[in-house]
C-alpha cells in the first residue's frame, strides 16, 4: 500500500510539471548574440505563456487555439516558433526562436533595400552595428573595452588595414569619450544609411496590402507559408491561385520581429513575418546566467540572477 502512494506521488508531481510547462511557463536557454545587450549567450530564462493569452499544446491533435487571446505589445522580446521551417508541418514542433517585436499588425515600417527596420526610439541604444578601426589601435581598444566593463565584445573579421567589431550606440558614445580625438572607429557602409527607404505594412486579419516590385517575394512567401495559398511569382507579377493580383488580404495577424545586434540575422529580415500562431509568450525573467566557456566555479553573472527581461 505504501508502495502504491509513493508512485501516485511521483506521477502526480510528474503531471504537475508537465502541466505547468505545457500550459504556464518554460525555460529557454539563449543561444547565440543576437539580443545582447539585453540577453547574453548561455542565459536562462522563464517565458510566460499566458502574457498573450494561452496557446493550446499538443497543435497536430486538435490545431491553433488561444485562450484569453490578447494582442502583443510593441517592444515586447517574444518567444516564438520558427516561421519558416518547411520540414516540420506541426507549429509547436518547430525550433524555438527570440527576438523583440517591433512591427503589430498594420503597422507601417520604413525599411531599407534588406528590410531591416530604422530603429526606434526605444531599442537603438542596444541595437548593435559592425565598425572597423585601424589594426594599430587594437591594443589601445581592448584595454579600453576593460576599463569601460563593455564585454562579450569580440573581433568579428580584419583585413590588412583594419579590425571589425559589433557595437551598440551607447558603447561607441562611451568610446569616444574615452579616446576624443583619438577615436577612428568607423561605421561600415556608412554610405548605406542614404538609400531610399520603403515603407513595410505589417499584415492584419482581413487587411488588404498592396503588392509592389519590392515586398512581392516577401508576400508570397507568406501567402505560401502561412496562409497555404498556391502562390507565385512570374514576369515581375504575383498570382494568387492562378489569378494576377495588386492586393492580397490575410487571414491572419503578424508581427515583425528583429534582433538587437543587427549583425545577427535571427530576425524577420531572414524569416519573414511571424504570425500569431507561432507565438509561444513573453520572454519574463532570467533565471541563470554565465559566460560561456567559464570554469565551474567561475563566469557567473550573479547581478543578472531573477532580474526581468528588458
Amino acid at each position: 500500500m505504501k508502495g502504491w502512494k509513493i508512485a501516485g506521488t511521483v506521477v502526480g508531481i510528474i503531471l504537475v510539471i508537465v502541466l505547468l510547462r505545457g500550459c504556464a511557463v518554460t525555460s529557454y536557454l539563449i543561444p547565440s548574440s543576437g539580443m545582447e545587450n539585453s540577453l547574453f549567450r548561455g542565459e536562462r530564462i522563464l517565458v510566460n505563456k499566458w502574457s498573450y493569452g494561452l496557446r493550446f499544446p499538443f497543435m497536430s491533435l486538435w490545431g491553433y487555439h488561444r485562450w484569453k487571446d490578447s494582442p502583443v505589445p510593441k517592444e515586447d522580446i517574444i518567444v516564438f516558433n520558427n516561421p519558416a521551417n518547411l520540414s516540420t508541418s506541426t507549429i509547436d514542433r518547430r525550433e524555438v526562436f527570440i527576438s523583440r517585436c517591433i512591427g503589430l499588425p498594420g503597422d507601417t515600417l520604413l525599411v531599407d533595400s534588406l528590410f531591416a527596420v530604422v530603429p526606434s526610439g526605444k531599442n537603438a541604444p542596444d541595437q548593435k552595428f559592425l565598425y572597423t578601426y585601424p589594426r594599430s589601435q587594437e591594443q589601445q581598444l581592448d584595454s579600453l573595452l576593460a576599463v569601460l566593463s563593455i564585454r562579450n565584445n569580440h573581433l568579428m573579421g580584419q583585413d590588412s588595414n583594419r579590425n571589425a567589431r559589433s557595437f551598440s550606440r551607447y558603447e561607441i558614445y562611451l568610446l569616444e569619450q574615452a579616446m576624443s580625438e583619438e577615436c577612428r572607429i568607423e561605421l561600415l557602409n556608412e554610405e548605406d544609411s542614404a538609400k531610399v527607404l520603403r515603407p513595410l505594412i505589417i499584415p492584419g486579419k482581413g487587411k488588404a496590402i498592396r503588392v509592389c516590385s519590392w515586398n512581392r517575394t516577401l508576400l508570397r512567401n507568406t501567402l505560401v507559408l502561412h496562409e497555404h495559398k498556391h502562390a507565385e511569382v512570374k514576369n515581375d507579377t504575383l498570382y494568387i491561385e492562378g489569378k494576377p493580383v495588386q492586393y492580397c488580404r490575410f487571414t491572419k495577424d503578424y508581427y515583425w520581429v528583429g534582433a538587437n545586434n543587427s549583425i545577427n540575422l535571427s530576425d524577420s529580415r531572414l524569416f519573414g513575418f511571424v504570425p500569431k500562431d507561432h507565438i509561444i509568450g513573453k520572454a519574463s525573467f532570467i533565471w541563470f546566467s554565465k559566460e560561456k566557456d567559464s570554469g565551474w566555479f567561475s563566469g557567473y553573472r550573479w547581478k543578472r540572477f531573477f532580474t526581468p527581461v528588458k
